[in-house]
């Protein structure tokens, strides 16, 4: 019988409103981070805070240095010039050190572009006239290529893993100088290709957000190939070359060791199995190729999150049988939320957009895509989830990523053990910084949707009223 012409001319005008909103939206500048001053400050203190943590843990086992604490009478000055030694002793930017960064992300670029994969096309792009990109998401060949590589590498002796741990101060250094350089460099690009998107008008602050939305070398989409390709296959990497070095030296791999190994692998794992969900999130829609994206993918990523693994190479420690168990059941309750409620979103957002496909990758875990869910539909059109997970608390797949951080650090001993002096505060920073990295991201959507969705976001929050914890945040 079909829909009647008013019926129509109804959903007509709701789809025209949510894309003059959502235009306006993305076009809109939103001073973050502190602005100009901010953005700099960070774009300093991020190498000195990586430095920092590195020397700290390869040279004085995870404690905290300061003036006079390894050194009787040392003044700030001399202190400085101590790091500084360090820095220059044990994180000198090598010949070795070079190939290995370098080498490993040709690698993964060439794999990137030549794998076959599924085609899966990502959100309207509203400076775009809407257009949507294609997405070629060959992740999981690529990531099973890559260990098979790897294992090849290793066991006849062209490549040892063991060599990663060995050269991590160099490399992330290389890695360091990467990151800043390809940020320059993508910012003028954007300039001479005529592709600046929404500019504030601050040189620093458009280097730190960036001046391109959707750069790409021939078919390599940038954005998704620094997105996993790099930060969570590298970690990986890392955690694995500690293990060997373990199992070389002593002849077994301990539970926090291997529970690190578990870890990094579940993450870099679901990242890749699941990398047809990428194209619809907010890093690859909205935010723009600059430093915050580029630097922390290519750099903060792989070594601000190795701390646990480094820290376990370094000292080895053996917390209490129970402590472990409780952290290996936080870790995997942590990441079947996390993962099948990042499913059940994009998998939503992608039936609605035609774009959903249905996969076979491993693992896929039960209540993955919900079938008929709940949800809101709004004034402009848009479609606010409400079942699964998402009628359970709003962000409960940051609760679930909060509850896996805290098992990394808490591998490595207990808080108490931190205060009481038998631990390392180090592996815990990854838990207060993504703390800090959830709190400006939830404050900037709840933001956003207030003032895209109006009434009927506080419909949907007065429907599903938890941000964290269902009953009680």
């Amino acid at each position: 019988s079909g829909a009647t012409p008013v019926a129509m001319s109804k959903s007509t005008r709701r789809g025209a409103n949510e894309k003059e909103r959502t235009k306006e939206l993305d076009s809109k500048v939103i001073m973050e981070f502190g602005g100009p001053i901010g953005v700099s400050a960070i774009m300093i203190c991020s190498p000195l805070l990586m430095y920092y943590f590195f020397v700290c843990l390869e040279k004085y086992g995870g404690a905290l240095q300061y003036p006079g604490i390894s050194v009787a009478g040392e003044s700030f000055q001399q202190f400085i010039v101590r790091m500084f030694q360090d820095v220059k002793q044990l994180a000198y930017p090598t010949e070795y050190g070079f190939k290995i960064y370098t080498y490993f992300m040709i690698f993964q670029a060439v794999i990137a572009i030549i794998f076959p994969g599924p085609i899966i096309q990502g959100l309207p792009i509203p400076s775009q006239n809407f257009r949507k990109l294609d997405y070629n998401c060959n992740g999981i060949s690529c990531w099973y290529f890559t260990c098979a590589v790897a294992f090849i590498l290793h066991r006849f002796g062209y490549f040892d893993l063991v060599d990663v741990i060995d050269n991590l101060g160099p490399i992330m250094t290389w890695s360091i100088f990467w990151g800043n350089l390809i940020t320059l460099i993508t910012y003028v690009m954007a300039f001479v290709c005529g592709a600046t998107h929404r500019m504030s008008g601050s040189f620093l602050y458009d280097v730190f957000m960036g001046a391109w939305l959707n750069p790409r070398i021939g078919p390599l989409d940038l954005k998704m190939w620094a997105e996993i390709r790099i930060p969570w296959v590298l970690l990986f990497f890392v955690s694995l070359s500690a293990a060997l070095k373990q199992l070389r030296e002593t002849n077994s791999i301990t539970a926090p060791m291997a529970f690190m190994v578990l870890a990094h692998f579940l993450y870099v794992n679901a990242c890749h199995k699941g990398e047809e969900c990428i194209p619809t999130t907010w890093d690859i829609f909205y935010e723009k190729w600059g430093y915050m994206l580029i630097f922390w993918n290519l750099s903060g990523v792989p070594f601000l999150y190795c701390h646990a693994s480094h820290y376990i190479s370094k000292t080895n420690p053996m917390p209490e049988t129970y402590w472990v168990i409780l952290m290996y059941v936080l870790l995997l309750v942590g990441y079947y939320i996390w993962d099948t409620a990042n499913s059940q979103k994009n998998r939503f957002r992608m039936k609605r957009n035609n774009t959903f496909l249905d996969r076979k990758t491993f693992p896929q875990l039960p209540w993955g895509t919900l079938e008929d869910p709940s949800y809101i539909t709004t004034e402009q059109g848009g479609l606010l989830l409400t079942g699964g997970w998402w009628g359970i608390a709003r962000k409960i797949h940051y609760t679930a990523d909060l509850m896996m951080a805290f098992s990394w650090g808490g591998i490595t001993g207990s808080p108490y053990a931190v205060v009481t002096g038998n631990g390392s505060f180090i592996p815990y920073f990854y838990l207060l910084f993504f703390i800090c990295v959830l709190t400006h991201r939830v404050s900037r959507d709840m933001e956003r949707c207030a003032e895209k969705y109006g009434k009927d976001w506080d419909r949907y929050c007065k429907e599903v009223p938890y941000i964290f914890v269902p009953g009680i945040f």
